[in-house]
């Protein structure tokens, strides 16, 4: 994530409000049936014992957010998407496959802000109350714990932005033609049900259906297109895993650009209409270049396409959707979409097993912003770690990078810049090569996975050979400048 910040202050993050877009496949998918006919009812009580998953993934960071006791493999999501219609801009249904880590007779998924029309377990009418952000489903048979079962949740509903006081405005934001939908940390179960949290991953297909005068773009790679009754349907397939908060949409009038890069990469970037700039040829351009030169970096693109959206989203933010991040209504410098590149590999692919290692993410992609503006002639990687190094009060350092608690969760220094001198530091204690071979081992070890700092750290010992532990405890955990 970059938060885009006033006057000079570069100090870059990544959470983008807005969407995604993709390539074509498959086939044509139908408008979503609309929601199934009866309204469930609360479980009801029993004398036998419930055995429940979890309600939460039991990370402090986001109280409440994931839940346990299954693991998401798949999201089918069918969403028709009516953005000017303020009563129930969104008409889903959600098919959900997941592998039941224990026996369960109920189980709850994250689901905010919207009616649940009818709730089916493996083809039959399961009950369930809808309490707060929880979604709680009592099936009519028990789940049996090693195997797989399927969730389906028809629900409608115009979806509302997050207002956190301290994570501030993302998730579902409305446009002047359309909508922009961001989800870091928490925004993702304001549009489908399911376990909002990082540390479940799964695969995606979306069947988008919108009025036919305008285009959606989401993750992954597209389908053929459809268009019947003034709606236009198009099917998307995320086919690797991706954690809940990086998948997005955008619905609006956009000018939409495709190919390949110039190392082979299908591409696909969309601008709208309305944004005075970038043109959608030089966002094509400089999405191309810099995937390509990330590749020669930190190893094989992990997805299936890249790009990005620019959409006339009033967020001041860009955020790493995967395949294709997602940008505010400004023109994002190059090192912004460095940033956002560079969470493709590690952020996206690599995810955080838990927030408090969210450093793994924005240390990582600030640093290879610092090197992308070093070879665009800007300020140079070692210059611009000794102003942040001398020119930092006392007071900054005080928060640690490596935990740095859910009120700092985005500090631009603690997390980003901090974080990205950790790495500095380690590049020259340890040396270039060993550095550079490091982050593509530890792209490649854990691609598609969540990790740890502490899988980081012993993974730099066991390449460098050297004991790094002080180095990391001073750098990521002691609320002082490190020693040089």
């Amino acid at each position: 994530m970059h938060i885009r910040r006033p006057a000079a202050a570069a100090l870059s993050l990544s959470l983008v409000a807005a969407l995604s877009i993709g390539c074509q496949g498959g086939e044509p998918a139908p408008a979503p049936a609309g929601p199934l006919p009866t309204a469930g009812t609360p479980a009801p009580s029993s004398s036998a014992p419930l055995v429940p998953g979890q309600d939460s993934a039991g990370d402090p960071y986001v109280p409440g957010d994931g839940n346990g006791g299954y693991d998401v493999r798949h999201y089918s999501l069918q969403l028709k998407i009516v953005p000017s219609d303020a009563r129930k801009a969104l008409d889903a249904v959600a098919t959900i496959t997941a592998h039941a880590q224990r026996e369960m007779t109920a189980f709850n998924l994250d689901l905010a802000g919207l009616e649940v029309s009818r709730v089916e377990v493996d083809g039959r009418k399961a009950d369930f109350s809808h309490e707060g952000e929880e979604l709680v489903v009592q099936p009519s048979a028990t789940i049996a714990g090693g195997g797989d079962f399927t969730v389906t949740v028809a629900y409608s509903g115009t979806p509302q932005p997050v207002n956190d006081p301290i994570l501030g405005r993302y998730g579902w934001i409305r446009t002047a033609d359309g909508v922009a939908v961001a989800c870091q940390p928490s925004g993702a179960h304001t549009w489908f049900p399911g376990n909002d949290h990082p540390s479940d991953k799964a695969t995606f297909d979306l069947a988008l259906t919108v009025p036919q005068h305008l285009t959606a773009v989401t993750n992954g790679e597209s389908g053929r297109k459809t268009t019947r009754n003034g709606l236009t349907t198009t099917r998307w397939k995320v086919e690797q895993p991706m954690a809940p908060y990086l998948a997005m949409l955008a619905v609006g009038d956009f000018e939409v650009k495709e190919g390949v890069t110039p190392g082979g990469i299908p591409i696909l970037v969309a601008v709208d209409s309305s944004v005075r700039s970038p043109s959608v040829e030089d966002f094509y351009r400089v999405k191309a270049q810099i995937t390509d030169e990330w590749v020669k970096l930190f190893g094989p693109y992990p997805f299936g396409s890249t790009g990005g959206v620019v959409d006339n989203a009033d967020v001041s933010f860009a955020l790493e959707t995967q395949s294709r991040s997602i940008y505010g209504d400004f023109d994002p410098t190059q090192t912004i979409i460095a940033h956002e590149l560079a969470h493709q590999w590690f952020g996206d692919s690599v995810s955080v097993t838990q927030w408090k290692d969210i450093w793994l993410n924005e240390g990582f992609a600030s640093y290879a912003e610092w090197i992308w503006g070093e070879r665009m002639g800007g300020q140079g990687v070692q210059s611009r770690f000794d102003d942040l190094y001398q020119g930092t009060p006392p007071t900054a350092w005080q928060v640690r990078t490596g935990d740095p608690g859910r009120d700092e969760l985005f500090n631009g220094f603690a997390v980003y810049d901090r974080g990205a001198m950790t790495l500095h530091a380690l590049r020259t204690k340890i040396g270039d090569d060993v550095f550079f071979s490091l982050l593509r081992r530890w792209a490649k070890d854990h691609e598609y996975g969540n990790a740890t700092t502490a899988q980081f750290v012993a993974l730099a010992e066991g390449v460098s050979g050297q004991e790094l532990s002080a180095f990391f405890d001073a750098w990521l955990y002691q609320p002082s400048r490190p020693p040089r």
